[in-house]
């Protein structure tokens, strides 16, 4: 994947990553290729909104640019999900008062200020008397007092406005439907056709949502399981497990849960996946305000803050880029303040301050070595050569203080690598020999902007080459002015 001199970007300073969504104010190309100068590393497609048509016309758009600019870009495509909905009403909306009884049933009659249909027969046998139902997004919130056939009775704990086809979330119990539609599994298969590196998949609430998308991607993608609902907290860990990687959906977790449970949830959930080497997104709301202005709040800058001081992986954008009216501006700002966090001579502690220890394996001794040999003597960069991965997310898990250039022969795994901490991945030919090693890590770091004449370069590979899981070999190489001059000579 090589590019003109003109176009190529000097590499990113930072270590976490920006994911901008594409929508309606981004998809334009001009635009699109301003968020990638500005700093997004990455773009997410929401399939709840636009049609298969729109997102493949992206998908060519983001394709050009990782042409134009010869580097690496990933596309994440965010499943809808299930949509739990009440009915219609016969006036188009009604008013609940607070502390009124209020009762769902399976009468597809339009409903009124006592009742309405809710037509998923799956709840009826889900919930129970003591249980939460939350409707439009939480406004609304009804307590259950009594189940019979065919009707829900609750008590309107905070009425209000309820209109028609409002959404239902029910944070007490686990909800019996698959977290795939067939929207999904359609959406998922043009995923699939247009060579998506990454799938988001909405309402998880158990592993055996994630194995069942897995199962049908059939490794032509990495899975992101979001954590968006309280039955997927409590099983956390089996299904981070699962996943390639994980989201924390603040939007959703905020409704399903206090306003104040969410901030320890999502450290808990950064923790937990960094603990694994699995990249961890932070979504939702994180610069909100500059939708319509050009400037964030200061609570928003400090909760961008916050996710790179945790040493999340990723930091997402939504409709900041995809139907704001400042979407350059918002990925300048969160650069910005990824770039001056990270400056912080604090920083380097915080980030470590989660112990993260080693697996008893080759690989993972190696990649806790790079780490501090970086701490130890002046690196200049870590140069790990990985057929799959694999190797690139145990040094990225160390979090080492020095730049990881991750060179790989696959463009797929190269883009899926884009959303781990601090790699740079470089799509480039396989190595067959020690020597070749030497040489192409020294000139992939040299036209890379890793460092000159007198930069050591830390290398870890595999041998034999070309195996994968072979992670065995730790070399320590540094650049010659010779070696700076030709290159020099071969950008003349």
């Amino acid at each position: 994947m090589t590019t003109p001199k003109s176009t190529r970007l000097p590499r990113r300073s930072r270590k976490i990553k920006i994911l901008a969504t594409l929508g309606p104010a981004s998809s334009d190309a001009d635009v699109l290729r301003a968020l990638f100068r500005a700093g997004a590393d990455a773009f997410r497609f929401n399939m709840s909104h636009g049609d298969h048509a729109m997102h493949e016309a992206n998908f060519r758009r983001v394709r050009a640019l990782e042409k134009e600019f010869g580097r690496p870009i990933a596309i994440l495509c965010d499943l809808q999900g299930p949509k739990l909905r009440v009915g219609t009403f016969a006036e188009g909306k009604a008013v609940i008062a607070h502390g009124a009884r209020f009762t769902l049933d399976t009468d597809p009659t339009p409903g009124d200020a006592t009742r309405v249909c809710l037509p998923h027969p799956e709840l009826f046998a889900a919930l129970d008397v003591g249980q939460r139902l939350l409707i439009n997004d939480g406004k609304i919130r009804l307590r259950v007092t009594e189940m019979r056939d065919g009707a829900i009775t609750c008590v309107a704990e905070v009425g209000g406005v309820i209109s028609d086809r409002k959404g239902v979330n029910v944070p007490d119990a686990e909800v019996p439907i698959p977290a795939l539609t067939e929207k999904d599994r359609a959406d998922l298969a043009f995923a699939m056709e247009q060579g998506a590196d990454w799938i988001g998949l909405s309402f998880v609430q158990r592993p055996e949502d994630v194995e069942e998308a897995k199962a049908l991607m059939k490794g032509q993608a990495f899975l992101c399981a979001k954590i968006e609902k309280p039955m997927a907290v409590k099983r956390l860990d089996e299904i981070i497990a699962a996943a390639d990687g994980v989201m924390v959906a603040r939007g959703d977790l905020g409704v399903e849960m206090l306003p104040e449970e969410v901030p320890p949830i999502q450290k808990k959930i950064v923790n937990a996946t960094r603990l694994t080497g699995k990249p961890v997104i932070v979504a939702t709301q994180m610069l909100e305000s500059m939708i319509e202005s050009p400037t964030p709040t200061r609570a928003e800058v400090s909760d961008v803050a916050n996710a790179v001081y945790d040493g999340a992986d990723v930091v997402m954008l939504s409709a900041e880029t995809a139907a704001g009216a400042w979407p350059e501006e918002a990925v300048l700002m969160m650069d910005s303040i990824a770039r001056q966090v990270e400056a912080d001579e604090g920083y380097k502690a915080r980030v470590r301050m989660l112990d993260t220890p080693s697996d008893a394996t080759v690989a993972d001794a190696l990649a806790h070595a790079c780490m501090t040999i970086g701490d130890t003597i002046e690196l200049n960069a870590i140069c790990v050569f990985t057929d799959s991965g694999s190797s690139a997310r145990r040094v990225a898990r160390e979090r080492p203080a020095v730049p990881l250039m991750v060179l790989t022969p696959s463009v797929k795994v190269a883009r899926r690598v884009t959303l781990l901490w601090g790699a740079h991945p470089v799509a480039t030919r396989d190595i067959g020999s020690f020597e070749e090693m030497i040489a192409k890590g020294k000139r992939m770091a040299l036209r890379h902007g890793f460092g000159g004449a007198g930069a050591r370069i830390a290398m870890l590979a595999g041998v034999p080459f070309g195996k994968s899981g072979a992670t065995n070999l730790l070399h320590i190489v540094r650049l010659t002015g010779d070696e700076l001059d030709q290159h020099l000579a071969g950008q003349e």
